[in-house]
């Protein structure tokens, strides 16, 4: 990342993760590149939950991917629920392009390795708290998590039903199997796909289907 990344004094920084080890070495990269915040730590998504509904003016908060009780995005997916303006880096021990790539478009503000150097996790810290994401430079290629995220925006624009029909259209279903699957009628299929289509910026079926997959779309069952 740019050396010259504006530093952001955070007031209060979260750290979640089940193993103390890491919430130590955490606090301590922390401390030293903002000497001014009040570091607070959870070992569960459950504690991280209840800290931020307690007092949820923080700045920043480090979730790991895999905490116990959830895995991948799981956790990042109900803290975007309950906490949509909140900040949230995800760190992990191990990672590929497919996980950063779901972590992006399911709001991420950036994502760490844990076998990131010291001062690579402090300039990453201060990347986000600037404003900015932050992606290791091996995961960020031709400007991907911007397309990610635009793509992920259009897609927050659908209806639930049209969701419902985006993944039938991942699925590869003819209108006439939409309409079936889903009980309704061919003229409503046919409106909710030139609506899925328009609302994505896309002119084919096949445009769609590619959208979505680019940010490991999942659609909502049928049934609900």
């Amino acid at each position: 990342m740019d050396d010259g990344v504006t530093n952001v004094e955070p007031d209060r920084i979260l750290i979640a993760d089940d193993h103390p080890l890491v919430r130590d070495g955490l606090r301590t990269v922390i401390a030293a590149r903002f000497e001014r915040a009040e570091i607070v730590e959870a070992g569960s998504l459950d504690e991280t939950i209840a800290l931020l509904d307690e007092n949820g003016e923080y700045d920043l908060v480090l979730l790991d991917v895999n905490m116990p009780g959830t895995g991948g995005t799981a956790g990042l997916e109900r803290l975007r629920k309950l906490f949509p303006a909140l900040p949230i880096v995800m760190i992990s021990a191990g990672a590929d392009r497919a996980l950063v790539t779901a972590a992006l478009a399911t709001g991420a503000a950036g994502f760490i390795p844990k076998s990131l150097r010291r001062e690579g996790i402090a300039e990453a810290l201060s990347t986000v708290l600037a404003g900015d994401i932050y992606v290791p430079a091996e995961y960020d290629q031709s400007g991907d998590s911007e397309e990610i995220r635009e793509i992920w925006a259009r897609v927050e624009q659908l209806s639930p039903q049209q969701r419902i029909v985006l993944g039938q259209i991942v699925a590869g279903k003819l209108n006439k199997q939409i309409a079936y699957e889903l009980n309704i009628s061919m003229t409503t299929v046919k409106a909710h796909v030139s609506a899925v289509l328009g609302k994505l910026g896309v002119v084919s079926r096949t445009q769609a289907a590619v959208a979505a997959g680019k940010i490991g779309f999942v659609p909502p069952s049928p049934n609900g």
